[in-house]
């Protein structure tokens, strides 16, 4: 499908002693929530540091709202004010007070609102149902409410795209619900915002997620709308003494002593016509992990 792009980049390619990250061509689409989904070391933090530009060490081509090159990042005070970035690692001093992140992003961001800033950290209970304590200090917070800080902040501002690595990871099911009623407050602000979060858990972040991205070893393995993909593959349940005739034409499957299940490549579904198996619309995490499995080096 085609569609308008926010970030474009080509051959990024990141060196490791064991690990390289090798992305020939991605497109980030406008317009919507995309998920970059992997289990834990499949490079999503490095790809996404790439392209927020916290990570300056690799080669390649990156073109930021069809206009921008790379170094952008670096030099052009538009790209900064319209990109806002969290991370996994706490991006405040731990010293730093509440007061003092408000007063610095307000020096740092033009398109910075103390106000907004103030309002979503109640929104996201930072100080649960206490008011603003602008004195109190980073390191005094969980690494939960952390995440909650660094969401407020960016926020706050009036920015073109969102990039979040790992945002839902250390919260709780609640605030993960939040988590995606924010995201989707976010696209509704105008024509164009557009959301990259990465997860390695899909499940509690799949009703938010338009286009989903799915990362092994450094490699994009698939990617597409979420419709497309529930189209592409189907999920197959069938009866123990099926399997053996059903697996040459399975995509993933697993068995038990009840018979076997798993995923099949749409175009394949023909080939299993004379068995007796149920089908169903995959989740976007059953899809997720089988595409996960497939090409993993844990099988």
């Amino acid at each position: 499908m085609n569609f308008d792009t926010v970030i474009e980049a080509k051959n990024i390619v990141k060196k490791y002693k064991n690990f390289i990250l090798n992305v020939p061509e991605f497109r980030l689409p406008k317009g919507f929530a995309t998920a970059l989904i992997g289990e834990n070391g499949a490079g999503k933090t490095t790809f996404l540091n790439c392209l927020a530009g916290i990570r300056r060490d690799f080669t390649g081509e990156l073109r930021f709202f069809n206009t921008f090159d790379r170094t952008a990042v670096d030099t052009d005070p538009e790209v900064k004010e319209r990109i806002g970035y969290t991370g996994t690692d706490n991006y405040y001093l731990p010293n730093w007070t509440l007061g003092q992140v408000d007063e610095l992003s307000g020096l740092l961001f033009e398109k910075y609102n103390s106000e907004k800033f103030k309002a979503y950290c109640k929104e996201l209970a930072v100080f649960g149902a206490g008011p603003f304590e602008k004195g109190k200090k980073i390191n005094s917070f969980s690494d939960g409410t952390k995440t909650k800080l660094m969401l407020a902040g960016v926020l706050a501002r009036e920015t073109d795209v969102l990039i979040l690595d790992e945002p839902a990871s250390p919260l709780d099911p609640l605030m993960r619900e939040k988590l995606c009623e924010l995201i989707r407050d976010y696209l509704n602000r105008g024509e164009g915002k557009s959301v990259f979060f990465s997860t390695h858990n899909i499940s509690d972040m799949e009703n938010v997620t338009d286009y989903a991205v799915i990362m092994e070893q450094g490699r994009i393995v698939e990617q597409g709308f979420v419709d497309e993909l529930k189209e592409k593959y189907i999920y197959i349940k069938g009866e123990p003494s099926e399997a053996d005739t059903a697996a040459p034409y399975m995509y993933t499957m697993s068995r038990s002593g009840y018979g076997f299940e798993g995923i099949c490549l749409a175009e394949n579904l023909d080939r299993l016509a004379g068995l007796k198996v149920q089908t169903e619309t995959p989740s976007l995490f059953k899809i997720s992990v089988a595409v996960m499995r497939k090409n993993s080096l844990i099988k």
